[in-house]
């Protein structure tokens, strides 16, 4: 006897179990399956658990998000943030996504924040190409490969993508690849710049500063003029 059925003869009073048993075979009703419980991952080197971010430029992180323009051909992003600071900092956006853009892209970054002491990805066939992990390992950057199947190892890229998707992907409709590069960038900035991040205290990952006006006294103007 399920254990639901016994409640509800309880709550119907003259109701045989027998008829309400059949009645809740008849309508398909389940009780849901209790989950498993799912073991912590303190061995895998890779994983959230494992390697907290410390400072910026610790760990960056990096993933994919797929979308299509409005005549249905997909087009692919490569989205890059520093783990600690919460920071965007780059979308890719392109048709195609290969070993040598990420290279590229990382080489750019590299440029302009300094190499990260680690950088954390899945297993795709971009980020695990020899000659990509070759190049890190030169400039000394340790790469940190989740655990097939365990998106949640990623979880920083992972909250970070479903921002994106809920907050403009699933709002826009591109046209053409131009006005995709052109709203996925500014919507970065506006990430990084003014959107606020409950873990950061509500402030946003990268604020712009605002410098005050300089102050003229009255008296220099009129020696001016």
């Amino acid at each position: 006897m399920q254990p639901f059925v016994s409640l509800f003869v309880a709550a119907f009073k003259g109701v045989g179990s027998k008829r309400v048993y059949r009645i809740w075979r008849h309508e398909g009703l389940k009780v849901p399956q209790k989950q498993p419980k799912r073991g912590r991952l303190w061995l895998n080197d890779g994983s959230c658990v494992r390697l907290w971010p410390q400072h910026r430029n610790h760990v960056w992180s990096y993933d994919f998000v797929m979308d299509r323009t409005h005549h249905g051909k997909p087009f692919r992003m490569l989205c890059v943030i520093d783990e600690f600071t919460r920071e965007c900092l780059a979308i890719r956006v392109e048709r195609r996504l290969n070993a040598r853009i990420v290279l590229e892209v990382l080489a750019d970054l590299f440029l302009s924040h300094g190499p990260p002491d680690h950088i954390r990805s899945d297993n795709g066939p971009e980020f695990i190409e020899k000659a990509l992990r070759a190049w890190l390992a030169r400039l000394g950057v340790k790469t940190l490969y989740i655990e097939p199947g365990s998106p949640w190892e990623n979880g920083y890229c992972e909250s970070f993508n479903s921002k994106l998707r809920d907050e403009l992907l699933a709002r826009e409709i591109f046209y053409t690849m131009k006005e995709a590069k052109t709203l996925i960038e500014w919507w970065r900035e506006h990430f990084n710049t003014f959107r606020p991040h409950s873990s950061l205290g509500y402030r946003p990952p990268a604020p712009k500063a605002i410098l005050p006006k300089p102050f003229m006294p009255p008296y220099i103007e009129g020696v001016a003029a």
